[in-house]
């Protein structure tokens, strides 16, 4: 019997173990990866804690996974995919393909959208069987401990952005520069927006500066954020990826008039957000959703051409448990990634 190793929680909230599984056979349309890379997203807590509605137990999280094609399900070579083919899964780890977001092209809000790490089991392990329609690309440039992260912190913000309302030269605000906002301001600057960093601490303005943003501001400065803000001309968009909905909250009047609050930080806590403040300038605000397979690999592909990389540490399997808490602590610079070991 062969085997593989797997980081697991057994029951909810429960501590990480390591545990053989026997390697499995790719259904039809899927396939077999071995996985090189995982990344660690502050998403996989709501798995390992059990709070989503159907996660069951033991759980093997990760949706940040990079490896190669190691095995072909039947069908699957109808895509184009051979063995040794370098691969990403992100969160959008399949659609079922007949609800009716899938049937407007829109698999990314498939109401049955199949989340690696709680649909199937995820990118912690060695091994992982996913559905071919997950597979992205990895360009040849992309190390798998820079691709893995791509396929969620890394389409999450770049699609947050080509997504949104602003164009060339446009003021754009990221709001924090932790795991998903230090890629943000990268592929905002890149993008050819006028852009605007906004965390808590004077000490982070040389970093925003070195990843390329054009003005700092910080948030504990004693000058609101918005009034920040507005003496820049108002910002056309707000990328907001800090989970923290009262920092969310206080970028809302920074907007210029037709201005976008775009989030994409988690915060369970409601934001405080009247509709005056809305409706006297014509503001939106919008969620985004992390992105489909297709757009995980124009992600990647972004990321070459503008030798954009995520910052990350690279821990071995083995210390999957540790690394979780690193996460979880804040402690991360700024993507903690498991490497197959």
């Amino acid at each position: 019997m062969t085997t593989y190793r797997v980081a697991q929680v057994t029951a909810a909230g429960g501590a990480f173990e390591l545990a053989e599984r026997e390697v499995p056979q790719p259904g039809p349309r899927h396939v077999r990866i071995a996985v090189e890379a995982c990344g660690i997203c502050h998403s996989d807590a709501l798995f390992v804690n059990g709070g989503l509605p159907g996660v069951t137990f033991p759980v093997v999280p990760g949706h940040e996974i990079a490896g190669r094609v190691e095995e072909l399900g039947e069908g699957a070579q109808e895509w184009g995919y051979q063995v040794g083919d370098r691969v990403a899964v992100g969160w959008f780890g399949g659609s079922c393909g007949h609800c009716t977001p899938c049937r407007q092209g829109d698999f990314i809000v498939c109401v049955n959208l199949k989340v690696p790490g709680w649909a199937y089991d995820g990118g912690f392990a060695g091994k992982v069987i996913a559905p071919v329609d997950a597979l992205a690309r990895i360009p040849d440039a992309l190390a798998a401990s820079d691709a893995g992260p791509m396929a969620c912190a890394g389409v999450t913000t770049y699609n947050g952005l080509r997504r949104s309302s602003a164009e060339p030269g446009d003021l754009v605000a990221v709001l924090g520069i932790g795991g998903l906002g230090h890629l943000g301001v990268r592929y905002a600057v890149a993008m050819g927006f006028e852009t605007v960093a906004i965390a808590r601490g004077a000490e982070k303005a040389d970093f925003a500066k070195r990843l390329g943003a054009h003005h700092y501001v910080d948030s504990t400065s004693g000058t609101p954020v918005a009034e920040a803000l507005q003496s820049l001309g108002g910002a056309h968009v707000v990328l907001a990826t800090a989970g923290n909905s009262e920092a969310i909250t206080a970028t809302v009047d920074g907007l210029a008039p037709r201005g976008e609050l775009v989030a994409i930080g988690a915060d369970p806590e409601p934001l405080g957000i009247s509709p005056v403040q809305l409706l006297m300038s014509g503001r939106t605000v919008r969620g985004h959703p992390s992105g489909t397979a297709q757009d995980v690999q124009d992600t990647m592909a972004f990321s070459a051409l503008h030798n954009i990389r995520p910052m990350t540490e690279t821990v071995p399997l083995d210390d999957a448990a540790e690394a979780y808490q690193k996460m979880l602590s804040g402690r991360a610079r700024f993507r903690m990634v498991l490497t197959a070991g």
